[in-house]
This record gives C-alpha cells, sequence and structure tokens, in this order.
C-alpha cells in the first residue's frame, strides 16, 4: 500500500487523471516556499518582502482591502498558516482519504471542480458575514485568512452526499460512516463559528455547503463546476499545441468530414446513454450507497471516473 502510495505522488504529473496528488503538492510547495521566506526573512531582515508574498495568499475580511488583491479568493485555498504544520497536515490527509472516494466515484475533473467551487463558496461566505453582518464586522480587525480547509469540507461532504453509508475505519473507534464524519466536522466548524477562528470556520461551512449543492445538481444533470474545466483548457492552449490536419482534395475532405460526423454522432449518442446510466448508478448510491450496487454497476463507476 505503501509502495502505491509513494508511486502515485512520484509519479504525480507524468501520468494522466492524476488531479489529486497534484493538489497536495501544490499545497506543499506553496506551503515552504512560504515558510522559508518567512524565516529568512526574520533572520536576514527582510520580512517586509516575505509578508508581501504572504499576502497574495491571504484573503483580507473587508471588501476595500479584498478588491485591491482579489485573486485571493482563490490563492488562499492553496496557503496554510506558517505557526503549524498541523494545519496542512491535517487538511491534506482528509483530502486525500476523501479524493479518493471523489475520483473514484465522478473522476478527476469533478474533483478539481469541487475544490475550487469549494474556496470560491467558502471565500465569499467570509466575506459576505465580515461586511454584512455586525457581529462579525466588529470584529474584522485581523490581517486574512488562508486554508484550504473550506475546499476540502467540499470534498468531504460531496463524499458523504454521494455515498454516506460508505465506511472508514478510525483509530480508537473502528468503522465509522462518512455522513457522520462529515456531521461532525460540520457541527465543530458551526460551534466554532464565533471563536478565535470564526472566519476559518465560517468558510468551512460555505464550502460544505457547497459540497452537496454541487453533488445534488450534478445529480439532476447539472454541473456547477463545468467553467472550471473550460477555464483550464483555454489556459491549456496556450501550452499544448493543436494537431494540424493536412487535406490534399475536395475528395478527400469530402470523405473525412463525414467520417467524422458520423463517429461524432455516434461518439455523442454513446456519450448521452452511458452519462444518463452514470445518473441513475449516482441516484442509487445517493438513495442506498455504495454498497447496494451490484458488481457491473461499480466497475462502469470506475470506468467513468477515468475519463474524467
Amino acid at each position: 500500500m505503501m509502495d502505491n502510495f509513494l508511486h502515485e505522488f512520484k509519479d504525480a504529473w507524468r501520468r494522466p487523471n492524476n488531479a489529486l496528488p497534484q493538489i497536495i503538492i501544490i499545497n506543499v510547495i506553496v506551503f515552504l516556499v512560504l515558510a522559508v521566506l518567512n524565516v529568512f526573512g526574520k533572520i536576514f531582515g527582510f520580512s517586509v518582502i516575505s509578508d508581501f508574498v504572504y499576502d497574495q495568499f491571504s484573503i483580507p475580511p473587508l471588501f476595500a482591502d479584498f478588491i485591491l488583491r482579489p485573486w485571493t479568493l482563490i490563492t488562499y485555498a492553496f496557503a496554510h498558516s506558517l505557526s503549524s504544520i498541523f494545519h496542512i497536515l491535517f487538511n491534506m490527509l482528509v483530502l486525500y482519504w476523501f479524493g479518493k472516494l471523489i475520483v473514484e466515484y465522478i473522476g478527476n475533473q469533478k474533483l478539481i471542480n469541487l475544490y475550487v467551487v469549494g474556496a470560491l463558496a467558502g471565500g465569499l461566505l467570509y466575506l459576505f458575514v465580515y461586511n454584512f453582518v455586525p457581529f462579525y464586522a466588529e470584529n474584522s480587525n485581523f490581517h486574512g485568512m488562508v486554508g484550504a480547509s473550506a475546499a476540502v469540507y467540499a470534498i468531504t461532504v460531496a463524499a458523504a452526499t454521494l455515498a454516506p453509508n460508505y465506511t472508514f475505519f478510525l483509530l480508537f473507534f473502528g468503522p465509522v460512516k462518512i455522513k457522520y464524519i462529515a456531521g461532525f466536522y460540520i457541527v465543530i466548524s458551526f460551534l466554532g463559528s464565533v471563536g478565535g477562528n470564526a472566519g476559518g470556520n465560517i468558510a468551512h461551512l460555505g464550502g460544505a455547503l457547497m459540497g452537496y449543492v454541487y453533488i445534488k445538481q450534478l445529480q439532476s444533470g447539472t454541473d456547477w463546476g463545468a467553467w472550471v474545466g473550460a477555464v483550464m483548457r483555454f489556459f491549456k492552449s496556450f501550452f499544448v499545441s493543436q494537431p494540424k490536419m493536412k487535406v490534399s482534395s475536395n475528395q478527400k475532405r469530402t470523405k473525412s468530414y463525414s467520417t467524422a460526423s458520423s463517429t461524432k454522432s455516434s461518439s455523442t449518442a454513446s456519450n448521452i446513454a452511458d452519462q444518463a446510466e452514470i445518473d441513475k448508478i449516482l441516484d442509487k448510491i445517493s438513495q442506498s450507497g455504495y454498497e447496494s450496487l451490484s458488481k457491473e454497476e461499480k466497475q462502469k463507476l470506475f470506468n467513468a471516473s477515468k475519463k474524467g
């Protein structure tokens, strides 16, 4: 098992459809870069520079500050507190455990979609309460917020929504259904929404809500994160060259167009049929849990996740 784990991360960018280890590695790299800058900044007296870099990953509570660095609505979800390694360690462990389920059920692209929309939902709810809710507005005199927790909560709740009866074996507790794990996280964040880390816990709740809504919308045929894939493909087009088509005659063009149209029509019809079948399987998981699937249904879901 450990060999598979290490191999998975070693070949993170060599293998296709490997979003989970890539996201974790990006988080770890950002943490290490910011931590090293922080150490050298304090030792050699250029904390102004290290603090400036850290600010680009820290989402401020007030709109007046946020509009000066709006990109932090995304970048905050790839940075973590430098005061304790347990912040990133806990987030990455939970991301790995629940992210594996998301990849298995609905594929790599959906995992990326969930991470991004969960981060956005958490960040927007955080900004909303600190600018429009008096209790939080009166306590907004802090620097900002970092952490992947909102995105991780989105993935955790999404997995629990898809397969509520899936069981994890926890140290000291034994087998626990993931719906109870997700519920525990939500309750803890709710209780902490008026504490010292109120902003972080508010973001957790925003991410959790998005995770639930995302899966429910996906089961009804709407992918709220489809735009994430579209944006990724747009930027990828600048770095990956597209194959050129060479046609020598009108006859070849006509034949090629006819063949392509036929293939495309067949492929589209097949994709629609496959998606309808996957939607039925996801509905069955939602109602009865992953364990209720037949061997054939599990295989179809696994094959579909590889395409994602």
